[in-house]
């Protein structure tokens, strides 16, 4: 195993997770293995495991060997296109009061502020351009477009969710504490409004997000202490008044000069509703389509670092499509090879995928992938499925 691939999961104590039993673990050991595998790996040996690991991780240096000026070249592009959108976007909604004003407005915003948080920020927030050393574009001073601040999202997102992928009961994001989204979840009455939920979720993603970093229910459960949570609290409320300031009085008072007010408030509304949309349909389609694996902690007792590569492939959903599906989706449409390697910039994926797909299909393992249609279709079934209680549930009672 390189150095490299071994600080990926080493523990990182900060501001966020000084509490112990929140904190990262250490580095995952080379030998062993789990208790059980998944049953989707079942039939690999121990050395088989190893060894894919090797090659996973020959995969990874290969790419943070090779980064270079075309990759900055690139993230520099990005930024400038997705800045020009969200300019021209609010400019024309200063004229919102012309529907071809507004429709143009709203267009613009909207992929401006999809791009922003898919290919951009939520990419900077992994690190993935921290290799460059620009302070601008640097995972310790972004701040997204998204009401949640960036230190509390990349707490549950880089140092939980990526560590504890899709393990039921450590990973907080299989479900987001709102939906039955796996059969290892216990069933309970009020997972009949599940479809419900999700539907109600998708256009306020952002706000749910935000309410969910919070952790509400860890300091319930006494794990986050109520300082923490104050602390929290007053860095979500600056970046809420951030976003509104920018959102719901800066564009619409501008617009207001032009007897513009109304419409450009409801068109920044239905921008930011846009982007909820988009973003909470392709992280649904990483993570929760049929045939994407959830793990007991059975699963993951003794795992090695081979044993974590195994987790985050199969249990993560890729998006098959065109070159501007996977620019629209930050690349995560590519969520498997994000799994395996979050810090690697989001423009190689599509580079290691054929790889890494190669890989599976010679250790038999599942890759999962599938245009859009099909893996929110697939997703929003296993929603519905997994609302109604398991079959014999009432026989048991």
């Amino acid at each position: 195993m390189t150095a490299t691939a071994q600080r990926l999961d080493a523990t990182v104590p900060d501001a966020k997770t000084a509490t112990p039993a929140r904190r990262r673990r250490a580095i995952l050991p080379t030998e062993g293995h789990p208790s059980v595998r998944p049953p989707a790996a079942a039939h690999l040996s121990d050395e088989q495991v190893a060894t894919m690991a090797v090659e996973l991780d020959a995969i990874r240096d290969g790419i943070l060997a090779s980064r270079g000026s075309h990759d900055a070249a690139y993230i520099r592009r990005v930024i400038k296109t997705q800045r020009t959108l969200e300019l021209a976007g609010r400019a024309s909604l200063v004229f919102a009061s012309f529907p071809p004003a507004w429709i143009a407005g709203v267009g613009m915003l909207s992929v401006a502020k999809i791009i922003e948080n898919m290919e951009i920020g939520h990419n900077v927030l992994h690190g993935q351009w921290d290799w460059m050393r620009d302070p601008d574009i640097h995972s310790t001073t972004w701040e997204w477009d998204f009401v949640t601040p960036a230190a509390s999202w990349k707490h549950t997102h880089n140092d939980l969710h990526h560590v504890w992928t899709n393990v039921v009961g450590k990973d907080r994001d299989v479900g987001y504490n709102i939906l039955r989204i796996s059969e290892d979840q216990v069933w309970r009455p009020w997972n009949l409004g599940n479809p419900l939920y999700n539907a109600l979720l998708a256009p306020i993603f952002e706000w749910g997000i935000a309410v969910y970093d919070l952790e509400l229910d860890e300091v319930a459960a006494g794990n986050k202490t109520k300082t923490e949570l104050r602390r929290d609290l007053r860095a979500m409320g600056k970046k809420v008044a951030r976003q509104f300031g920018k959102d719901y009085l800066a564009t619409p008072l501008v617009a207001a000069l032009t007897g513009s007010f109304v419409p450009a408030l409801v068109g920044t509304l239905t921008a930011n509703a846009i982007r909820n949309v988009w973003a909470h349909a392709v992280i649904f389609c990483g993570h929760f389509p049929e045939g994407a694996d959830t793990f007991t902690e059975d699963m993951i007792d003794g795992e090695t670092r081979g044993d974590w590569y195994v987790r985050q492939m199969i249990g993560s959903a890729n998006i098959s499509g065109s070159k501007a599906i996977h620019f629209m989706t930050g690349n995560l449409s590519h969520q498997i090879e994000h799994h395996l390697f979050p810090d690697l910039p989001s423009n190689r994926y599509a580079e290691v995928a054929p790889q890494v797909r190669e890989i599976c299909s010679r250790y038999g393992l599942p890759y999962n992938t599938g245009p859009m249609w099909k893996q929110v279709g697939s997703t929003w079934g296993k929603i519905f499925r997994l609302a109604l209680p398991p079959k014999g549930h009432f026989a048991k009672a």
